[in-house]
C-alpha cells in the first residue's frame, strides 16, 4: 500500500482524496455466526477484506495527506454496521461497525490538520457482484425487499448518491466524522 501512495503523490505530486469503497459480504462463504461451529479463520477473513483495507490504505496517506492543502477521507461502510441489516452476516456488520468507528476516531485526530473524514453507510445495492446472488433469491424474498422501499425499487450502483464522496475536497464540511446512510428510505 505504501508504495502505491508514494506511486500516486510522485505521478500527481499530491492525494487530494482517499475513497476506501473495499469489501463485501459475499465473498467469504458461511460467515454467520451461530450458536455451533463457528470458523475463526472465515471470521477473520471478513474482517480483513472489509476492514484491515480501509485502516491501511487511510494510514499510508496521510502524511501525504497532511503536506496537501485539500485532504479528504471518505470511508465507505454499511447500514449493517449499525445493525440494520437483516441478511448481512455478523462477521460483515461487525467489520462496517469497524469501519464507522474508524471514521469517527480519524476525524477526531485528523481534523486540526485538515483533513475531513466522513462515511457512506449504504444499504443493499445491486451492484454486478450482488445482483446475481440477489436475483438467485425466491420471488417472494424478493418482493418483500422492494416492498421495504419508498420507491418500490432495489438501490442500483448508479442511484446510490455518495454525494460527500464527490465533493471537491475544499467543500466545507460540518460535521466530520459523520455517516450518511444511503438507504433509499429504508
Amino acid at each position: 500500500m505504501a508504495s502505491v501512495v508514494a506511486d500516486a503523490a510522485k505521478r500527481f505530486g499530491r492525494i487530494d482524496i482517499l475513497v476506501n469503497a473495499v469489501g463485501g459480504s459475499t465473498i467469504i462463504a458461511k460467515a454467520r455466526l451461530h450458536h455451533r461451529g463457528a470458523d475463526t479463520g472465515r471470521l477473520a477473513g471478513a474482517y480483513h477484506f472489509n476492514l484491515t483495507g480501509t485502516f491501511l490504505f487511510t494510514h499510508a496517506v496521510i502524511p501525504v495527506m497532511k503536506a496537501a492543502e485539500e485532504r479528504k477521507i471518505v470511508n465507505l461502510a454499511s447500514i449493517a454496521g449499525r445493525g440494520r441489516s437483516a441478511s448481512s452476516s455478523s462477521a460483515y456488520a461487525t467489520a462496517k461497525g469497524g469501519i464507522i468507528a474508524l471514521t469517527r476516531k480519524l476525524a477526531n485526530e485528523l481534523g486540526p490538520h485538515g483533513i475531513t473524514v466522513n462515511a457512506i453507510a449504504p444499504s443493499m445495492t445491486l451492484t454486478e457482484r450482488i445482483r446475481p446472488r440477489w436475483e438467485q433469491r425466491p420471488p417472494e424474498e424478493r418482493k418483500a425487499d422492494i416492498e421495504k422501499t419508498p420507491l418500490r425499487r432495489m438501490g442500483e450502483a448508479v442511484t446510490r448518491p455518495t454525494s460527500s464522496a464527490f465533493l471537491p475536497p475544499r467543500t466545507p464540511i460540518s460535521s466530520p466524522g459523520s455517516r450518511s446512510d444511503v438507504t433509499g428510505g429504508l
